[in-house]
């Protein structure tokens, strides 16, 4: 014959059982939930997107691409093309800045990017050698634009130095100035500053650093 306390250690252990059934039916619930919730912001976030565009609201579009060199904020205008920033940038901080200079009207709006996203993922796989996207200028004025409107002049897997830059810019002695230039350059890989190197041939700064430079020229001799 069992006594009370065989039959409260029993009840106890069911409660306890039960109470585990529910956590764990409570956690699937809400991971269930939670996974439609992201569905459903997803889907809300881009019909935003895409009203605000229609409407004439939407000033910046960005999107993130992740590729060899490390995940790629994307930014364009409806000009087109405005701004990409390597993580070691700061996406945040990039992004502050856009909205600083251009318009508080920032908002991720992935479809603007989709030309330049799909050929950033044909360059980093071989298959592009050249950008046929449309630029947006406006961050950069004067001579930098100019030495930025040379760039694409040199060929996919040649290099130029910062010197040949500046002649071929109208402006001779200000390899400083050329190297200002690329270094602000706020369309890197489709406005090729890495293939301006230093004199000597070594390939010297870059706002993606250092490996990402590295990575690209090796990218493009390979081909």
């Amino acid at each position: 014959m069992k006594d009370a306390n065989d039959t409260n250690d029993t009840n106890d252990t069911q409660d306890v059982r039960d109470v585990r059934d529910t956590n764990d039916s409570a956690a699937q619930l809400l991971e269930a939930l939670a996974a439609q919730d992201d569905a459903t912001m997803d889907r809300l976030h881009e019909r935003l997107a895409a009203e605000a565009g229609q409407a004439g609201l939407l000033d910046v579009a960005y999107r993130t691409l992740d590729s060899p060199v490390g995940p790629l904020l994307l930014a364009a205008t409806e000009k087109g093309l405005v701004r990409v920033a390597f993580a070691v940038q700061d996406h945040a901080a990039v992004l502050q800045q856009l909205a600083d200079t251009i318009s508080p009207r920032v908002l991720r709006a992935p479809r603007r990017l989709d030309a330049v996203s799909r050929q950033l993922d044909e360059y980093f796989t071989g298959q592009r050698r050249g950008f046929e996207v449309p630029l947006d200028w406006r961050l950069s004025k004067g001579f930098r634009r100019e030495v930025l409107t040379h760039l694409p002049d040199i060929a996919y897997g040649r290099t130029a130095s910062y010197a040949q830059v500046a002649a071929a810019a109208g402006s001779p002695r200000a390899v400083r100035a050329v190297g200002t230039a690329c270094a602000l350059n706020p369309l890197p890989l489709v406005v090729p500053c890495h293939r301006v190197v230093r004199s000597d041939g070594s390939a010297g700064q870059y706002a993606g650093g250092a490996d990402a430079k590295h990575l690209l020229l090796e990218l493009e001799t390979a081909a």
